[in-house]
């Protein structure tokens, strides 16, 4: 369990972070999304006990960040923004001197850190220097530090940075398989990384949540249209006639406007209040047209996220202080 209640973090008088409160179930994947500088990394670094608090109670598993920092330190994984690697160190070498500063038992060191690159994929560069590794395997020699000594809480402050599209689906992969073991809470403004991977989404703007759920919920919740494409065919001898007057005719339609024309098909984008999907394919086979393509339309969640936090919101510019 993560707990936290009425945190805040100020520089000075700025403030970086809250009043904020939140509770994190064991194994559960949450994500921490949010523009730049809006206060994500302050509060991982607070998680991972790299900052102090300016107020309020930090507890993971039960103990307090301020009075037991040593003990929570062990529990928790963390990889920040940048990896912590050292150029010229091999990577089995790297992550034997990690597993010792974690205060891990020599005993059984080499056998973890076998076990930790084959979950990371890094045994067959076990002997390399990390300098002379690609971004994405530098990334994964940065998870790799991050779970060595086993932690049930495990940190990501934006995993898929600088990573080429390959990699951040290699990464995505990996993260896919750390769930279920332990908690985990990823940090990023990569919308489908987001989406795709956790269980939870904490959107953050100016050092606030702003709202809190899963996917679907805050959907359900905060979005106010649904968007449906609908796609019919066109029949032999020109284009279907009277479509976009049918769609308009269906309860709770708000809008319906022509999407795109092509010589096989025509496709329409439908505004409504509500999910009506099996409303408008009912319409339309009952008035004898050929649906060929139905489906709401993509980039829900960054119409949500920009609603919440798009133009118009600012952010801290001390988040990275």
């Amino acid at each position: 369990m993560v707990h936290l209640r009425d945190v805040t973090k100020y520089y000075g008088d700025k403030r970086a972070l809250g009043p904020l409160s939140m509770d994190v179930e064991e194994g559960t994947t949450v994500g921490c999304l949010g523009l730049n500088g809006v206060g994500k990394t302050t509060l991982l670094r607070i998680l991972a006990c790299g900052l102090r608090p300016s107020s309020g109670v930090v507890e993971i598993g039960g103990l307090n960040v301020l009075d037991h920092p040593h003990e929570v330190r062990k529990r928790v994984g963390y990889l920040p923004e940048l990896p912590p690697v050292y150029g010229d160190m091999p990577v089995g070498e790297y992550l034997a001197f990690v597993g010792r500063i974690k205060g891990m038992p020599s005993r059984g060191l080499e056998e973890r850190i076998d076990e930790v690159e084959g979950i990371t994929h890094l045994r067959d560069v076990h002997d390399v220097p990390t300098r002379h590794l690609s971004q994405g395997y530098r990334q994964r020699v940065g998870v790799a530090q991050a779970i060595i000594h086993d932690p049930d809480v495990l940190i990501l402050d934006e995993p898929t940075h600088d990573l080429d599209p390959v990699q951040i689906v290699e990464m995505r992969e990996l993260i896919r398989a750390l769930q279920g073991t332990r908690t985990l809470l990823i940090s990023s403004h990569i919308l489908p990384e987001i989406s795709q991977t956790c269980d939870r989404l904490l959107i953050l703007n100016d050092g606030l949540i702003v709202a809190s759920g899963s996917e679907s919920e805050l959907r359900g919740r905060l979005m106010r249209q649904h968007v449906v494409t609908v796609t019919v065919a066109v029949p032999p001898g020109g284009m279907p006639t009277g479509v976009a007057t049918l769609l308009a005719t269906v309860p709770a339609v708000t809008e319906v406007r022509s999407a795109s024309e092509r010589e096989s098909e025509e496709t329409y984008e439908v505004v409504a209040d509500r999910d009506i999907r099996a409303d408008l394919n009912r319409a339309l086979v009952e008035a004898g047209h050929d649906v060929v393509g139905l489906g709401r339309r993509e980039r829900e969640l960054e119409a949500l996220f920009v609603g919440l936090v798009g133009p118009g919101h600012g952010s801290s510019p001390v988040e990275k202080a």
